[in-house]
């Protein structure tokens, strides 16, 4: 049996929690309040995203667990080997490697959106072409692709320097929210009366949150980043649960900033209707003038800057684990001779990216769609993972090897099942208050139908892995018990 490629421990607890929150908040956060609030009005978002947080944090004690137990590269492709076999451990790891990568074109393509507000003369030059009513600009493209040429670059320099400029991003990023919420609270040209109605008047208010609601996998998306680097740990995998628990709560807090200071600063429903393409830079630069303006923009690059070092942290150690395991070519699973990191999943996850800016702004909303497809399959499979080790009693089935009394958290992973469900049946059922858009469903026929074909080409090379031989390239250890195999 060939020896296992591992992964240098250099992690510290402070980066993790970083890599956590700062892969959750990314430009949604700063760019989408006044999409969201046409939608939900400022409460129904608030109460949205509390709600969000609260199932998210329910689907976080199944990663709790597994994280502790199987601190391994590539997260929940793992788990669904553990309970479902090798099968389902591709089907998992394709449609995450979907949604990773989805989040790193959204958080370029986000970034040259950022210039294109700040430095409209710059960034509208090299005209190309329009899609869906969107004009795209070659300067965008360049800034968006270099964005992701220099995060690549950085992550291949080694997980230390991008595991501490994480948290270096993250503390900037905290510091400007709560500034803007501050400023724009004791500003004596905003009020309260701003933020009425609280919902928006052509809906109910249930249809209101629950559109908010549906969005959360995307939202929180980055507190299941932590999985991906649990290898590269150097403290016990055991604080991981209070970590993702912790990065949570900050990125809801977050969220509900952004909303507040955006409706205060001016009455929602005319600054929706306004349609602009950064309603809510719209609303504090007319409050807080340039310093305002500076603090949203400053605070936004951290939001991307931490989305992009997440998610190329994420979906390299994915599609590292992957090649591991011998589903994926071996190229992927090759360190560099330096500093260590899998450098061929840096590079390829950041071309793949650089293809979404030439989509334009409408390509965003389709990306989000998708990627809120992916996470919560994954999301699934882990709390279905969880669910089959945890076990209600001794009962006849019960084995030491592989199984833990635990039926409060047996009922936990069972909730975090059925929210993992309803996000996945919000987005894909007609009718739908988050259903999802022709262009969105095209893509996704797509990717199922790629990932179809490749596995078809992998089978019967990948089904001739002895089941010993697999459980310890995916998990390190031959003497786990897998179950389905």
């Amino acid at each position: 049996m060939e020896e296992r490629t591992k992964l240098k421990k250099s992690l510290k607890p402070h980066w993790v929690w970083a890599i956590a929150l700062g892969s959750s908040i990314g430009w949604g956060a700063f760019v989408q309040p006044t999409v969201w609030m046409g939608g939900g009005g400022p409460l129904g978002v608030i109460i949205g995203f509390l709600i969000g947080a609260a199932l998210m944090m329910l689907i976080a004690v199944s990663y709790g667990f597994l994280i502790k137990s199987f601190p391994v590269s590539g997260g929940e492709f793992a788990y669904a080997f553990v309970s479902l076999g090798r099968i389902h451990a591709f089907i998992c790891g394709w449609f995450l490697t979907l949604g990773y990568i989805c989040i790193v074109a959204l958080n370029a393509s986000a970034f040259a959106l950022m210039f294109k507000f700040v430095f409209p003369k710059l960034i509208e030059n090299l005209h190309m072409y329009q899609i869906a009513g969107w004009d795209v600009y070659g300067m965008e493209v360049i800034i968006a692709s270099a964005a992701l040429i220099i995060f690549g670059y950085l992550n291949i320099r080694g997980t230390g320097l991008s595991g501490s400029m994480q948290f270096v991003f993250c503390v900037i990023m905290l510091v400007g929210v709560v500034a803007i919420t501050l400023l724009v609270g004791v500003d004596s040209a905003t009020t309260f009366d701003n933020v009425k109605p609280y919902f928006p008047s052509d809906t109910s208010m249930f249809a209101a949150i629950i559109s908010i609601v549906a969005i959360a996998p995307w939202a929180y998306v980055g507190f299941d980043n932590v999985p991906q680097a649990a290898e590269e740990f150097n403290f016990s995998s055991k604080k991981a649960f209070s970590l993702i628990i912790l990065a949570i709560l900050f990125a809801a807090l977050l969220y509900s900033f952004m909303i507040a200071a955006t409706a205060m600063a001016s009455p929602w429903e005319a600054l929706v209707a306004e349609n602009h393409i950064w309603g809510t830079a719209v609303a504090i630069q007319d409050v807080l003038g340039t310093l305002g303006l500076v603090l949203l923009v400053v605070a936004l690059s951290m939001g991307i800057f931490t989305g992009l070092n997440g998610f190329i942290i994420s979906s390299s150690r994915l599609l590292f684990a992957m090649s591991r395991a011998k589903i994926i070519p071996e190229v992927f699973s090759k360190v560099h001779p330096k500093y260590k990191t899998p450098y061929v999943g840096i590079i390829f996850t950041a071309v793949v990216a650089m293809f979404a800016p030439w989509f334009g702004r409408e390509a965003l909303l389709w990306v989000v769609d998708m990627s809120s497809i992916g996470v919560s399959i994954a999301y699934f499979y882990t709390c279905y993972t969880a669910f089959s080790i945890f076990k209600w009693s001794m009962d006849s089935g019960f084995n030491p090897a592989k199984h833990v009394v635990a039926p409060g958290k047996k009922f936990i992973s069972v909730i975090g099942m059925l929210a993992s469900l309803t996000f996945i049946g919000l987005l894909l059922i007609p009718g739908s208050p988050a259903f999802l858009g022709i262009e969105s469903r095209i893509a996704l026929i797509a990717w199922v139908a790629l990932g179809f074909v490749f596995y078809l080409a992998k089978r019967t090379e990948f089904n001739k892995i002895p089941k010993e031989e697999l459980n310890y390239l995916i998990l390190g250890n031959k003497k786990i018990e897998v179950e389905n195999e």
